[in-house]
């Protein structure tokens, strides 16, 4: 294959933003950053009228709390339970009981079914806080920033800034009763692996170090 033809080669990876990943934080293209935090989901439909009242108030707290911006991400993954079906005929085999192997049969065969009308979604939320090199203030114009300012020092930066910022996020999550975490490197390339790869993907493939592209999927340079 010649050079320009080679060059014409299509690639969704120059489409990807994300240059690094260092500790939490994710180094992203034109000097900027950000870190997510993972939160678990509440069935807000079974609290009750002042549960429910009280989420919305410090929701609204939240809010208004904010002296930044966040971006709200939620991801509805279709779930494979064949595992789980699989678990299900083991445990039914090597029950001495026959009773309660002939009732898991039968539960395995309900959740068979349930699956073949109704969809299982696993959703997953996430609060993506951000940062800029425009932060960092001063009279500098921003070409001329985004050329002075070392590796080092942005990082550096924004790792203060992204770090203070989730503390903030932290501290009215729990206000909701709502568990979060900050996730961490090795969960970050899954994250982003998973969402652009196709589901069938193995997690094996995984590397902790982002070393080839994210992108497994058509032409790559």
């Amino acid at each position: 294959m010649t050079q320009t033809a080679h060059r014409r080669k299509a690639t969704t990876q120059k489409f990807i933003e994300i240059e690094q990943i260092e500790e939490d934080i994710v180094i992203l293209a034109g000097k900027s950053a950000c870190l997510i935090i993972e939160v678990n989901a509440t069935n807000f439909a079974l609290l009750s009228k002042q549960e429910q009242d009280t989420k919305i108030f410090s929701y609204a707290s939240l809010l208004n709390s904010l002296s930044f911006p966040i971006q709200i991400f939620i991801r509805s993954k279709k779930l494979d339970i064949s595992s789980y079906l699989k678990l299900l005929d083991a445990q039914a085999d090597s029950s001495p009981n026959q009773l309660l192997s002939s009732q898991i049969r039968l539960y395995k065969e309900f959740v068979s079914e349930l699956v073949k009308v109704n969809t299982v979604l696993d959703k997953k939320f996430y609060i993506v806080v951000s940062y800029s090199y425009l932060e960092g203030g001063g009279a500098q114009t921003a070409r001329t920033a985004v050329k002075t300012v070392s590796a080092d020092t942005f990082f550096a930066q924004a790792k203060a800034s992204l770090r203070s910022k989730a503390e903030s996020v932290h501290s009215q999550l729990a206000r909701l009763n709502l568990r979060a975490k900050t996730l961490p490197k090795e969960e970050l390339i899954k994250l982003f692996y998973e969402i652009y790869n196709d589901d069938s993907v193995e997690t094996s493939q995984i590397s902790d170090e982002i070393n080839t592209p994210i992108v497994k999927g058509g032409n790559q340079v």
